[in-house]
């Protein structure tokens, strides 16, 4: 059964992240909150861990559209091709931030990934998650956690969200009320930015 346990947004504990880091770091499986809606996710290093992703969200690992969680800017070069000028200009803009950026992805990505031409990166704009990035020293591989309830699309609630995923995953964070809009997404990946979804991020930054 996973262990909950409660960080503040505001000040992140310092203790209560390492504790997130090293269920990380032995391959286990986190539900913890972004600047969006509550995430799945796991060490993008750990390939037991990935498989056990795939699985719950009833996947093949190769075809998963799963997003990187990075700290910030500077990760990106590890997964990505070289990005123009304007590109750089426009994840400048807007991260950290509730977007989702699909870019070309380059020979370093972790084997699971390397027939994937492109990748999914986001910063959010969560204390919480951006600090386990940070300890953990490497991004996350992340994707939504959604309800069956069509109406409901997103589980917002760390307590019944604990309820739903206790016995699949190893800890989950409650980080107060998520949202119930996923990021926006948009592909830059080629010449033109090219909106996927348009969900919390306005589209001003483009």
């Amino acid at each position: 059964m996973a262990e909950f346990i409660k960080i503040y947004p505001d000040k992140p504990n310092e203790a209560a992240i390492a504790k997130v880091v090293k269920v990380l770091k032995n391959g286990g499986l986190i539900i913890y909150p972004t600047d969006t809606v509550y995430g799945l996710g796991c060490d993008i290093t750990n390939s037991r861990a990935l498989e056990r992703i795939a699985k719950i969200k009833g996947v093949k690992l190769e075809k998963a559209n799963f997003s990187f969680i990075c700290h910030d800017l500077s990760n990106l070069s590890d997964y990505v091709r070289q990005i123009d000028t304007s590109t750089f200009k426009i994840l400048k803009r807007a991260l950290p931030g509730p977007y989702t950026f699909i870019l070309p992805g380059n020979n370093n990505l972790p084997k699971e990934f390397k027939k994937k031409t492109t990748v999914g990166i986001r910063v959010p704009d969560n204390s919480i998650a951006l600090e386990i990035v940070r300890q953990l020293g490497n991004p996350i591989v992340s994707t939504s956690i959604r309800d069956e309830d069509d109406v409901i699309e997103y589980t917002t609630d760390p307590e019944l969200i604990f309820e739903k995923w206790q016995n699949l995953v190893d800890m989950v964070i409650d980080g107060g009320y998520g949202d119930n809009v996923g990021s926006t997404i948009i592909d830059l990946s080629d010449n033109e930015p090219i909106i996927i979804r348009e969900g919390k991020g306005s589209l001003d930054i483009l």
